[in-house]
């Protein structure tokens, strides 16, 4: 069901081999990806939700490893306290003022410029997931939030597209694959995402960066396994990781799947996907940050709004994004109106600094 529709067989003796795969001569020596796998690879295309720590990991692995088409969709920038574990990101990105979307992807083309790479720097939500995700054969989660993690299974689901889950804090790990209809989904396992404050943040436990590589390259594997149709190997239970204690369990969910009611893989109930428990403000993880989304549609001029600030704010700006300091606070403000509001973790004060400075 899963299998992307390219019968290949291994190379015969006879002919000649692929220059284009050479530099993965390596990784075909592997018998379960072997040449076939590899041509799977240079035709299969994957959508990246997140690219900050799991993601640039993620990302970085499957461009070596010669997956055709990575689209990347990231919302956020870079900041120095990123580089601890963000491995596609250094100091120069900083100073370039860039996206992390456009980072990876400038970074990933240097590594392996076989591989298309779309960089999407947005937010994803209701309203967009879906083209994001369409025509893709694997959707990878590396994201840092319950919502959208519920957003990307509702999507997935509904489409019928594999997916892996990852998450970490601290120093433990989550990794699961998802075959939608077949497999647990995520709502199987948690039917709503914990209300906010309830759970630890990276605020308030941190994370290791090598707790997020185990995690990510756990993830990528199960990804090779779905991309080159070695569904008999995939492991299809939850992979829990304490990388401190050097202990990993794996725990079978699928009664959760075959004994349970779910609103989304049984029911067909896309609530997340609907906009019905969507939020255009959001509190950003260990940030002291506010994201606002703007309706479909909107767009910004920065070289408008920056000559209206002035200079005591500081504004500068590129074609992705236009940042100033004022009061308090530090903006950073996207072409379609998106905007995140460091200096305060209150939405009704995001809102106030956003109306004030930008406009409404």
């Amino acid at each position: 069901m899963y299998e992307v529709d390219m019968p290949e067989t291994d190379t015969p003796a006879t002919e000649e081999p692929d220059p284009r795969l050479a530099r993965y001569s390596r990784q075909m020596l592997f018998e379960a990806i072997g040449h076939a796998g590899q041509k799977r690879l240079q035709h299969a295309q994957v959508a990246l939700i997140g690219c900050g720590a799991l993601g640039s990991v993620l990302a970085n692995t499957l461009v070596r490893g010669g997956v055709g088409f990575l689209r990347i969709v990231d919302r956020d920038f870079i900041e120095l306290d990123n580089l601890q574990r963000q491995v596609l990101f250094d100091e120069h990105d900083i100073a370039q003022n860039l996206p992390k979307a456009e980072a990876a992807a400038r970074k990933l083309r240097k590594i392996n410029s076989a591989v298309e790479i779309d960089p999407v720097v947005a937010d994803a939500n209701p309203a967009n997931i879906e083209g994001f995700c369409a025509e893709v054969d694997l959707i990878l989660d590396g994201t840092d939030n319950f919502e959208t993690r519920f957003l990307i299974n509702d999507a997935a689901v509904k489409h019928g597209v594999p997916w892996v889950y990852g998450a970490c804090l601290a120093a433990e790990g989550l990794v699961m694959p998802v075959l939608p209809h077949e497999t647990a989904c995520l709502r199987c396992i948690w039917e709503a995402p914990p209300p906010p404050g309830t759970t630890p943040t990276c605020d308030t436990v941190g994370v290791l960066a090598s707790v997020v590589n185990i995690v990510a390259s756990l993830q990528a594997v199960e990804a090779l396994k779905i991309l080159t149709g070695r569904l008999e190997d995939l492991n299809r239970k939850l992979l829990t990781i304490d990388a401190w204690r050097g202990t990993v369990r794996a725990v079978n969910m699928q009664s959760a799947h075959d004994q349970g009611d779910c609103r989304c893989c049984k029911h067909g109930e896309y609530e997340f996907l609907s906009g019905e428990r969507a939020s255009y403000t959001t509190t950003l993880c260990g940030r002291n940050a506010v994201q606002l989304l703007q309706p479909a549609g909107t767009k910004v001029n920065f070289k408008q709004i920056a000559a209206r600030l002035g200079a005591r704010t500081r504004p500068r700006f590129n074609e992705y994004m236009l940042r100033f300091a004022v009061d308090d606070y530090q903006i950073t403000l996207f072409p379609d109106g998106r905007a995140i509001i460091q200096g305060t973790a209150d939405a009704a004060t995001a809102r106030g600094v956003y109306a004030k400075y930008i406009g409404t």
